[in-house]
């Protein structure tokens, strides 16, 4: 290790970087990159991260299953995804690299850790020579650096094992990464002491390895280079680096005071799900209630049991939970109650790829339940917008008395960006009241605008009235087995549904308003499509982007701005299911682009599908 540095590297102004940190799931990677958002997030760059976790809870060390990476893409200017493929990769063992290295650009600067290149780790990884030698890795600009050697080195005379001095080693390789890019590591340092506070030396541990791997940096010869990424031009305001969980979580509490209302949460542990469950735990002192249930059944059974006394009545889950509440839904939708579930989609079917993502579950959340039940459904595009769209989620169920689903998935759940946080005097009152006039009250009695029922709190007097999941009589509530009350009552609650859509906003398209080709999402694809458009769009051809945000029913415009483009494209990571709707719906031949590979789409791959419908190059 060179201790001093003869010739000062050169400074390189860049506009935008990715990043991937890989190594086991012992190694720390999502912590790394953790950090390193948190810190590009404070210096004022936008950012985009993609977390990839294992989804095997203790793969064997080494093996291919058990890689964890986490990318972050940070940028001068505002960017919508976490980056098609990494600029730079830092591998910490062999089995990293194979499982990553194909995603790197030729050019591409690879980090390794050398000393994981053992005859062991090597063999684990389906390696038959040691790439770091053999020349298969020419094409990369690569640094091998014996990371753990160095690491315990600067932990020398802590009382720790050289196990535990090698958990320390992710910092090593944060440090070297903040020196590479200009990065100060004092926030980091401060996180440590809080985090390790009552654990001094492994405080210590952690703090010394960061600071090693930022002198190794600022003193090896290895690199000529390092860079900087300049500040993005963000509107004014108070930002702060949000998932797409956390936000959820705050928007659902914002949600409670807006409504006035306390929030009950009733939920039972899933990926990638939980988190949600473990922030709104946090915030007892602001009246949310959290339950952990034995199962997906008591969860939403317990939030319906919330609304029936006037709380906010929340639960969630993932596609094999939402599966197992479904009977539960409908009987909030018989008995026309508040509810929100929330859907946080994961690759399926069953118990398929838990920690990798998908957004499959749409016509599970719009049909999977017995009998002609809809229910309003609504889907955030970015990490931000949750939090907008739990409130939205909220206004509606609480304005129609309709159990409402949220449709979020593991990209934007786990996924962070720079927030900007709203002011309170920004935000809607989404309050309503309970009834409490016994002359007037029949529980389902309409408001003739929305078509809501009168929602009247058990135990009220005077406003005693039957509930349950039997059929109700029009306006009296009684029990009805009468043909034509069922068919009266089944249209209701279906026109409820459809009366939402004028009450929505319009789908804004982003782009001329009529052309060649408009590209239709949902959800989490936002990034990869606004980031396609734009790409196409600098090069002069006729493209607009459109992205729902209400999936059930559509806003009123929707049809319109359909028929106003030649051809339009709708990406999911399904196989085709908003295009179903559309298809049957509005009989525009409108066609899909599908991938189902546990991963968010590629910038590239939708330039591509949509030069082939446009007919570039022909």
């Amino acid at each position: 290790m060179t201790t001093t540095r003869e010739i000062e590297p050169q400074t390189q102004e860049l506009d935008r970087v990715t990043i991937r940190f890989a190594g086991d799931s012992g190694d720390g990677m999502q912590l790394t990159g953790t950090q390193f958002t948190r810190t590009a997030a404070v210096y004022g760059n936008d950012i985009s991260t993609l977390p990839d976790f294992p989804a095997e809870i203790r793969a064997p060390a080494g093996s291919l299953p058990g890689v964890s990476g986490f990318q972050i893409s940070f940028s001068s200017t505002d960017i919508h995804t976490p980056g098609d493929e990494p600029d730079v990769l830092v591998a910490m063992n062999p089995a990293a690299l194979k499982t990553n290295v194909g995603d790197l650009p030729a050019g591409g600067a690879l980090i390794v850790n050398s000393d994981a290149f053992t005859a062991a780790n090597l063999s684990k990884a389906g390696y038959a020579a040691n790439p770091l030698t053999d020349g298969s890795l020419k094409q990369y600009a690569l640094f091998e650096i014996p990371i753990s050697t160095l690491n315990e080195r600067s932990l020398d005379g802590l009382d720790m094992t050289s196990k535990q001095k090698d958990l320390t080693k992710n910092f090593f390789a944060l440090g070297i990464m903040f020196w590479l890019y200009g990065r100060d590591y004092d926030g980091t340092v401060r996180w440590i002491d809080d985090k390790f506070g009552k654990r001094p030396v492994i405080a210590e541990a952690n703090t010394r390895a960061l600071k090693a791997g930022y002198a190794f940096g600022e003193t090896t010869e290895i690199f000529h280079t390092h860079y900087r990424v300049a500040p993005a031009h963000l509107a004014p305001g108070t930002y702060r680096n949000i998932t797409g969980n956390e936000a959820t979580a705050l928007g659902m509490l914002a949600a409670s005071k807006l409504a006035k209302r306390p929030l009950f949460y009733g939920s039972y542990p899933i990926t990638p799900a939980s988190d949600i469950l473990h922030q709104l735990s946090g915030y007892k002192s602001f009246g949310v209630k959290t339950f952990q249930a034995e199962d997906e059944i008591a969860a939403i059974g317990a939030a319906i049991g919330a609304s029936y006394g006037g709380a906010l009545g929340l639960t969630a889950s993932s596609g094999p939970g939402i599966a197992l509440k479904s009977e539960a839904l409908g009987l909030a939708v018989m008995v026309e109650l508040p509810l929100v579930v929330i859907d946080v989609q994961r690759a399926g079917p069953s118990t398929g790829m838990p920690t990798k993502t998908e957004q499959a579950d749409l016509l599970q959340v719009m049909f999977g339940r017995n009998s002609d039940s809809p229910v309003p459904v609504v889907a955030p595009a970015t990490p931000g917008e949750c939090f907008d769209l739990a409130i939205e989620a909220w206004r509606l169920a609480l304005k129609y008395v309709t159990p409402v689903v949220y449709l979020s998935d593991a990209f934007l759940a786990t996924g962070a960006e720079p927030w900007k946080i709203p002011s309170l005097e920004d935000l809607p009152d989404i309050s309503v009241r309970n009834w409490t006039e016994k002359e007037t009250f029949h529980p389902y009695d309409r408001d003739p605008k929305t078509l809501a029922r009168k929602w009247a709190v058990p135990g009220t007097p005077g406003l005693e009235h039957r509930i349950g999941g039997l059929e109700k009589a029009d306006i009296s509530g009684n029990v009805s087995y009468d043909p034509d009350n069922h068919h009266r009552m089944q249209l209701l609650r279906q026109a409820k549904v459809a009366r939402i859509a004028d009450d929505v906003p319009e789908i804004e398209v982003f782009g001329p308003d009529r052309g060649d080709l408009l590209i239709l999402g949902w959800g989490s694809t936002y990034g990869a499509i606004r980031s396609a458009v734009e790409r196409m769009q600098a090069q002069g051809r006729s493209v607009a982007h459109a992205h729902l945000r209400h999936l059930n029913p559509f806003p009123s415009n929707t049809e319109k701005v359909l028929r106003s483009y030649r051809r339009v494209l709708i990406p999911e990571v399904n196989l085709g299911q908003l295009l179903m709707l559309i298809r049957a719906q509005f009989l525009i031949d409108a066609e899909g682009y599908n991938r189902v590979r546990g991963k968010p789409f590629r910038i590239a791959e939708i330039v591509e599908q949509a030069e082939k419908i446009l007919g570039v190059g022909d």
